[in-house]
């Protein structure tokens, strides 16, 4: 830490009076709309229902429909995303708690900061853990935030609140997509469902906005932005997004102070709120100056880029990216807020975002499709009398085709009201097997249901497997309670580092070393594969960052080597 003595004399000398003289107000403040208390979930909770309505939450998600991604780059981030440090205590007498003030010390006045930053022992100690045992992921937060983090400030500055309030998506989920939490909060701002919709966040059996880019961060800098007209500080606004306000609301009440220092000395505030304003102000002090802190070597992503094309019905993917020259991983990568294989059905208009560069005559192209040819999937729900042999004569397609598309184990279980997916045209596409399976990945892990009295220990136990695995695979905080009714998984995820790893008559396998200037879609473009087969050849991060010298194995078709 800088001479932290010097700028105390000098703030002192100056006359700043902390971090009040760093307040920040956004030109308009609306009308809250938080009038209902919040759990320390972030669950709208009326009348004290906390726990009801977290069992409500947890019972409402859609094990089949929502993909998870349990790569290795996930996992890393869960392990520092959740990571509780003890209080940083001060030695001081304890009659003298209540009128001794925080030991805090203004960070180094700069115009670059437009959020109120200072630093004490809280913040210190994650600086000290993202330099130290935190770098390895920290580095990779770094290097995603060139990807997210520019349109994310942009967003904000439109919502009239401070840019550098953006980078809070990095201590909620590493600026992961895939991020979800054990109360299946999802997306790059861990929106909760119920949070989600009251800000106008959709989630359906066909979308899940909370992992679009622009619209979760457009929801968030409103909720960001109603917590503030709240109370009228930012740092209790922050702690709010962690804890809810109706949380933050009582402790003020309890301890009669306004001041989120004062809060954090207490009890009233669990130990991953108290830490959740010190991991904010870390990870903003280190990222304005990563060079100072030893993190001179980031690759940072390109920021994300995109055009956008309008579809006048449900659209196949795969079509959009046979009429771009793209590929079907390109687009989902872009739209990740897609759980299927097309646009939601009955949406007129809906904007996809494609390729810069690609959309100039997509519109032409797309015109000479026929609309019966633009869908070659849709849902289908079983119904009394369906089987597979009768399903597949009535639609023209093959039962092997239908088994292999909806993951079937038992072709003579049919039930009644489940969802198949049938093939509107003969055969099957590779991208949405490989989609199939990996949405059925959560579905094939064991999960138990928490019951009163029980502990992770006691859970860990009984399923064979360490407490540390429960809290990885859950996102579990070391203060994170268990509530009755609550599901964990209790498995380890399926392995899917050997997927088509053998290479067919028609293949030969390309060893390909990365140059500078290389991405995942140019290479797979050069070869005439799709990047989600070069991931999964390669055992690839969604997020990985090709590094030159690099090598690559291609199962490429002969004369494209």
């Amino acid at each position: 830490m800088k001479n932290r003595y010097f700028v105390l004399l000098l703030v002192l000398l100056c006359g700043c009076a902390g971090p009040a003289s760093l307040s920040w107000r956004p030109a308009e403040r609306p009308a809250s709309g938080l009038d209902e208390e919040m759990d320390a979930s972030g669950f709208l909770a009326f009348d004290g229902s906390a726990e009801v309505l977290l069992q409500r939450e947890v019972a409402l998600a859609d094990s089949a429909a929502d993909i998870v991604t349990d790569d290795a780059e996930t996992q890393e981030d869960n392990v520092v995303l959740t990571v509780q440090l003890p209080d940083a205590t001060e030695p001081e007498a304890p009659e003298t708690l209540a009128a001794v003030a925080e030991p805090v010390v203004a960070a180094p006045v700069a115009p670059r900061y437009d959020f109120p930053v200072v630093e004490n022992a809280r913040v210190q100690a994650f600086i000290d853990y993202y330099t130290g045992p935190g770098r390895r992921t920290f580095s990779r937060w770094l290097e995603r935030s060139g990807r997210y983090l520019p349109l994310m400030s942009e967003i904000f500055a439109e919502e009239g609140l401070p840019r550098d309030l953006a980078l809070l998506a990095m201590i909620e989920s590493g600026f992961n997509s895939n991020a979800r939490s054990w109360a299946n909060a999802v997306g790059y701002w861990q929106f909760l469902d119920s949070t989600g919709r009251l800000y106008g966040l959709r989630n359906d059996w066909w979308r899940d906005e909370r992992r679009d880019l622009e619209k979760s961060t457009r929801a968030a800098g409103r909720y960001l932005k109603d917590l503030y007209s709240k109370f009228d500080d930012w740092y209790l606004a922050v702690a709010a997004y962690n804890a809810g306000p109706g949380t933050i609301g009582r402790a003020i009440r309890r301890s009669d102070s306004r001041d989120f220092w004062q809060l954090a000395r207490g009890k009233d505030l669990q130990l991953e709120t108290r830490n959740y304003l010190p991991k904010l102000l870390a990870a903003l002090i280190i990222s304005k100056q990563p060079e100072e802190y030893g993190f001179d070597a980031i690759r940072y992503e390109q920021p994300f880029r995109f055009e956008r094309v309008e579809l006048p019905q449900a659209t196949d993917l795969e079509l959009v990216a046979r009429l771009l020259d793209s590929d079907y991983e390109t687009l989902k990568e872009l739209n990740p807020e897609l759980k299927r294989w097309c646009t939601p059905p009955g949406e007129r208009g809906y904007r996809l975002r494609v390729p810069p560069g690609s959309a100039s005559d997509f519109a032409e192209k797309y015109a000479a499709i026929p609309p019966q040819e633009r869908a070659r999937y849709h849902r289908y729900q079983v119904r009394p009398g369906d089987t597979l042999g009768r399903l597949a004569q009535r639609h023209g397609v093959a039962v092997n085709d239908l088994i292999a598309l909806n993951r079937i184990r038992n072709p003579r279980a049919l039930k009644v009201g489940q969802d198949l997916i049938l093939p509107l045209q003969a055969g099957v596409a590779t991208p949405l097997l490989a989609e199939q399976s990996s949405e059925g990945d959560r579905g094939s892990r064991q999960s138990y249901r928490v019951q009163s009295g029980d502990s992770l220990w006691k859970i860990a136990r009984a399923h064979q497997v360490s407490e540390k695995d429960l809290r990885l695979w859950n996102r579990l905080g070391w203060s994170s309670l268990l509530q009755p009714g609550q599901t964990l998984l209790v498995s380890a995820p399926p392995q899917r580092a050997q997927l088509a790893q053998v290479a067919t008559p028609a293949q030969q396998r390309v060893a390909y070393r990365v140059k500078t200037g290389d991405t995942l879609w140019g290479i797979s473009r050069r070869f005439g594969v799709a990047a989600g087969s070069i991931r999964q050849w390669n055992n690839l991060a969604e997020n990985h960052v090709l590094q030159p010298g690099e090598t690559l194995t291609l199962l490429v078709t002969g004369g494209r080597s």
